[in-house]
């Protein structure tokens, strides 16, 4: 069965294609021969997943999910949230958002915050939203050189290393998108034996 992953992003296509089961054949949106942006104008992470989902089942016709990601930081009231990959200007540059975020956060003694990913699935006729998160804090400064995006500097809940100091099976056990392709999954695993 194939399914469209509605992402440019490699990293992100890649970590979710490892914990699809055998029978789900996963494409993104470079597979289907779709190279434009698709514009993210909603101001919500749910609005900007739906977008995407919608847009690829319009253009496309093909069964489809589509993701935001944020990550909300506490005494920042939710900020960069649902602009966390343009929160230092529209390039997405993965570095300046980082140096911003921890210069806001400089003298915070309340460095908590959450990512949190919304999948937007359309499925057999069937349109359903998931959300995953994953609590925890905003470190010092940047450890390690795995994942991608603001994994450098979040340590989830219980843990000592950050995203990026783990491997992409860790991350996936217990970070946010993992928690949502799970929960998508089982969607998915409920609509096929339906």
């Amino acid at each position: 069965m194939k399914l469209v992953f509605a992402t440019h992003n490699l990293h992100k296509f890649e970590e979710v294609r490892t914990m699809m089961p055998l029978g789900i054949e996963l494409l993104n949106l470079n597979d289907i021969g779709c190279f434009e942006d698709i514009p993210e104008t909603a101001s919500t992470i749910e609005g900007n997943a739906q977008i995407k989902m919608e847009y690829v089942k319009e253009h496309y016709g093909f069964d489809c999910f589509a993701d935001d990601t944020g990550l909300e930081v506490t005494i920042l009231n939710g900020a960069p949230g649902v602009y966390s990959a343009r929160y230092a200007g529209p390039e997405k540059d993965d570095r300046k958002n980082m140096q911003q975020l921890l210069l806001a956060l400089k003298d915070a003694a309340d460095r908590s915050a959450q990512f949190k990913t919304v999948i937007a699935l359309c499925f057999r006729g069937q349109t359903t939203l998931i959300t995953g998160i994953c609590r925890g804090e905003i470190t010092q400064a940047p450890m390690g050189n795995k994942g991608f995006g603001y994994d450098p500097i979040f340590c989830p809940e219980g843990g000592a290393t950050t995203f990026a100091q783990m491997s992409q099976e860790e991350k996936a056990t217990i970070g946010h998108r993992g928690r949502a392709i799970r929960q998508l999954l089982a969607v998915l695993s409920a609509s096929i034996d339906a």
